[in-house]
């Protein structure tokens, strides 16, 4: 808890007399297994935090010794009641928290006591089983009240009653209830400006006119419709979220807004001026019948031309992924001038155009991927194409090549994803026999280019200088099995800035691949290759991370611990591969090398006749039989000789002492002289 700055401020945490912690005008009570409020607490805090505990009533006399009481939080208790009078010695409360209770069962007695709030501005009512009618008791008296949270209760239906009085209310928060009607429920909130109705069941919202509303939250919904009113009335809307319904077009917006952020992921929206087999709706209207008690009012709309008369030129942000969208009606775009960032990943895109002096030039962030894109347009010799595009998202299309000088005019490209297309890089290998080299794709020369991904995309041979002129920091060659010829001459144009790089299945087996060039990598994914030992140049590098699954080791240097990589790594994958159970001493070092952090190492095993164990706990006969494998063969022999030599020096002295007399007579008898006595 952050309580202060400079050497001159000191303040520390206290325990009050019922186990709270005190700090400043804060007393944190939180978790205490409390039933009640504590009476011996500090009479100027101003904070008080009850969460957790185990609270059903707060009675008259449980706020009586706090009368600077200005934030209160009851979350996560039993409450049931409030007592009318609970507040009568705290009104000056701004701020009180009652999620998570069981407020439902007494809420009018309830409603009293909040009746002696006349300073309260925020009010949290989650999660206590309420439905609409009891809301409008609690809330009833609070028209000081700026901010209220009902969310996770079981509301159905709104209507003008339920919030009538709460003319200052700023911010409304209704998600995760069971609202399937609104009826002029947020009319008479003259100041809201901040509504959040996520995760219900609103089928359509038509003639939208909260003119005052800057952010509207209607997502995981069931919605099909979004139609604004018919009106030149100036809205203050600047985010509208509509992701995660059942839109079958583009909303319907106000004409005049200050929307700059829209967000219509995961729904149906499609386009129906021209249909795949070749007819046409531009002239195809929609009425909508509309009934409000006696009267009935029919609204006409075109499927594509009311958007036209929206005013976007201030959105800067456009998430369509996850949608049905084909093609891009004309002149769709032109409406964005501002446009920063556009998402339209996951949908049905066939072509997208570029051309010189694009309504688009703002763009800084374009993601196309998972589409149908077989091409990207471009008019010939176009210059200044997305000259502000920092991040170009093309993975998983149909595309072969990319228009030649594309990134040629894109001055601040930092990021271009084409994994999963089936594209090269240029300049390609001759290959005999074919008189032109096929269509490749040209990032020479993009200095500001930082992050490539080429994943899955069926590189051949590479070869020549394809990164010559970039300064490639994170480069992944992944899942591409003709790339590498096992040296990586082709990639010393960018050994000195590369550091993060993945070769991962790429049918590595060559061990003598030589990375010591490129002294700034600090991330290496080498998993999925055949590797039988670790390259030694390897060794030299001063990774912090290195992912060697699924490959064909046998055991890593014993020595690794003590390398400069052994010293610099803070995280290793190393599972799926078949290690030898007597050759373990490296895994030993590595469990002793402090900060090292091993994210698989319940999936580490190693092999042993046939078994597959757990290196951390080897059985006792399999670590006895490792020792004898793995002994000093110099000294296993001599402990094999000793008893033999011994045995042959007991026998050669046993057979002297019994034949000692026999041997002397027979030297004497054939040395010896004859001496007169």
């Amino acid at each position: 808890l952050a309580v202060g700055c400079g050497s001159k401020v000191v303040t520390a945490w206290a325990t009050s007399p019922g186990g709270c912690e005190l700090v400043q005008s804060t007393t944190d009570c939180t978790g205490r297994w409390l039933s009640s409020v504590p009476g011996n607490l500090r009479g100027e805090t101003e904070e008080l935090l009850l969460d957790d505990n185990t609270i059903q009533v707060l009675a008259n006399a449980s706020l009586r010794s706090y009368h600077q009481l200005r934030h209160l939080s009851l979350t996560k208790n039993r409450l049931e009641l409030i007592e009318p009078g609970a507040f009568l010695s705290s009104q000056g409360l701004h701020v009180l928290s009652l999620a998570d209770n069981l407020l439902f069962t007494n809420y009018s007695l309830t409603a009293a006591a909040f009746s002696a709030l006349p300073a309260l501005r925020t009010l949290d009512l989650a999660g206590n089983r309420l439905t609409e009618d009891m809301v409008s008791v609690l809330v009833w008296n609070l028209s000081s009240l700026e901010s209220l949270s009902v969310a996770r209760n079981i509301i159905m239906r709104l209507d003008s009653s339920v919030f009538m009085n709460l003319t200052q209310l700023l911010e409304l928060n209704l998600e995760k209830n069971y609202i399937f009607e609104i009826d002029q429920a947020f009319e008479g909130l003259q100041r809201l400006q901040r509504l959040n109705i996520a995760y219900n069941y609103l089928p359509c919202i038509v003639e939208f006119g909260l003119t005052q509303l800057r952010v509207l939250n209607v997502s995981n919904n069931i919605i099909e419709w979004f139609l604004a009113l018919e009106s030149d009335d100036l809205f203050e809307l600047e985010v509208l979220d509509l992701s995660h319904n059942r839109l079958l077009f583009f909303p319907v917006l106000p004409r005049q807004s200050k929307l700059h952020s829209l967000l219509l992921k995961d729904n149906e929206v499609s386009f129906y001026q021209r249909l795949p087999n070749g007819t046409s709706l531009a002239n195809v209207t929609v009425q909508f019948l509309l009934i409000d008690g006696n009267s009935t009012n029919i609204t006409t709309v075109s499927l594509w031309d009311e958007i036209c008369h929206s005013n976007l030129s201030s959105l800067r942000l456009l998430d369509m992924s996850q949608n049905q969208v084909w093609y891009l009606p004309e002149g769709f775009l032109a409406q964005m001038p501002s446009l920063t960032h556009l998402k339209l990943n996951q949908n049905c895109l066939e072509m997208f155009h570029l051309s010189e002096g694009d309504p688009i030039a703002m763009l800084t962030e374009l993601d196309l991927s998972q589409n149908q894109l077989a091409e990207l347009g471009a008019e010939a010799d176009a210059g200044d194409v997305l000259p502000n595009l920092q991040l170009f998202n093309l993975s998983t299309n149909r595309l072969r090549v990319l228009p030649p000088g594309v990134f040629t005019y894109t001055r601040k490209i930092a990021t271009v994803d084409l994994s999963h297309n089936r594209v090269d890089l240029c300049p390609q290998p001759a290959v005999a026999g074919e008189a032109e080299s096929a269509p490749c794709v040209d990032i020479r020369g993009v200095e500001t280019l930082t992050h490539l991904s080429l994943a899955g995309c069926g590189l051949r041979g590479l070869g020549g200088h394809p990164f010559q002129g970039t300064s490639l920091m994170h480069l992944d060659l992944s899942d591409n099995h003709q790339a590498l010829s096992g040296e990586l001459e082709w990639l010393q144009d960018v050994a000195l800035t590369l550091q993060v790089l993945s070769l991962r299945n790429t049918s590595l087996s060559s061990t003598t691949m030589d990375f010591s060039a490129f002294n700034s990598l600090v991330r290496l994914d080498l998993s999925g290759n055949s590797l039988t030992s670790l390259p030694t140049s390897l060794t030299v590098l001063e990774l912090r991370s290195l992912d060697l699954r699924d490959n064909c080791l046998r055991a890593l240097p014993l020595d690794v611990s003590r390398t400069p990589l052994g010293r610099s790594l803070r995280e290793v994958s190393l599972s799926r591969n078949p290690y030898n159970c007597c050759t373990l001493g490296w895994w030993d070092a590595l469990q002793r090398v402090e900060g090292l952090h091993i994210p698989d190492r319940q999936e580490v095993t190693c092999s042993y006749a046939s078994r597959t164990l757990s290196p951390r706990a080897l059985p006792e006969p399999v670590v006895w039989s490792c020792r004898w494998q793995t002994a000093d063969l110099a000294l296993l022999y001599l402990v094999l000789a000793l008893p033999t030599c011994l045995t042959l020096l007991v026998a050669f002295a046993v057979t002297f002492l019994m034949l000692k007399q026999k041997l002397l007579k027979m030297v004497k008898s054939r040395c010896g002289v004859s001496s007169p006595y």
